[in-house]
């Protein structure tokens, strides 16, 4: 079956002047051991990531390099690649070997992997100023949906406590009480040189985080 790769060029607003190029992108390694797209996918990744962090930056002036690392990093993971290359169709463009010439199922990683193949296809082709167009397009709703990552207590105060004494909290569980289905864990945290703070909650994670955040209101006031 032959593919019409007009209607994917359409869909990015893009038009190869390689055509060879935008086929080798598309191509898995099983279909062509030869010419298939391992090494463009390579660099499309970094194109990735370079867009991204560049647009992070623009965004967020201000924000930490804690916080900017787990946006960056929901932004370029194989999930939204994937969520990316599903918008486009991508998997009716990927050639992999086929001997029968049936209809079947591309593997996640294999559509993924040729969406950041595609990004380096448009680098090599087009530039870096229509491939940061073209994946800041392509990602526009990714990037809005950032906005709401926040960094964890427990992960805060692990942070200050390695700045301040090159050390952990120490996470101590004191009591579980009620009945299996509803119970209560109670839970106490420490620095270097402090008592231990202590909180519950519903589960020995949540009594932990509420046990640092207690943690941490203390330390803020100082």
């Amino acid at each position: 079956m032959k593919i019409n790769y007009q209607s994917l060029e359409k869909k990015i607003n893009l038009k190869f002047k390689n055509k060879d190029l935008l086929v080798q992108s598309l191509t898995h390694k099983s279909y062509n051991p030869i010419n298939n797209n391992e090494k463009i996918e390579f660099l499309g990744d970094r194109v990735l990531g370079l867009v991204i962090a560049k647009k992070l930056l623009e965004i967020y002036p201000e924000e930490k390099e804690g916080i900017l690392d787990k946006k960056f990093a929901s932004l370029v993971n194989k999930k939204t690649c994937l969520d990316i290359a599903k918008k486009l169709n991508l998997a009716s463009y990927v050639k992999t070997f086929n001997p029968y010439n049936k209809k079947i199922k591309i593997e996640d990683k294999i559509i993924s992997d040729s969406c950041e193949a595609l990004i380096g296809a448009i680098y090599l082709d087009k530039g870096f100023t229509n491939a940061e167009k073209t994946i800041l397009n392509l990602w526009q709703d990714h990037i809005k949906k950032s906005v709401v990552t926040e960094i964890d207590a427990k992960t805060k105060l692990q942070e200050l406590t390695l700045k301040n004494f090159k050390k952990l909290p120490t996470y101590k569980l004191i009591s579980n009480t009620g009945p299996r289905h509803m119970p209560i864990f109670k839970v106490g945290v420490k620095l270097p040189f402090t008592k231990y703070f202590i909180a519950s909650g519903k589960s020995k994670k949540e009594a932990e985080q509420n046990a640092a955040i207690e943690c941490l209101k203390i330390i803020n006031k100082k």
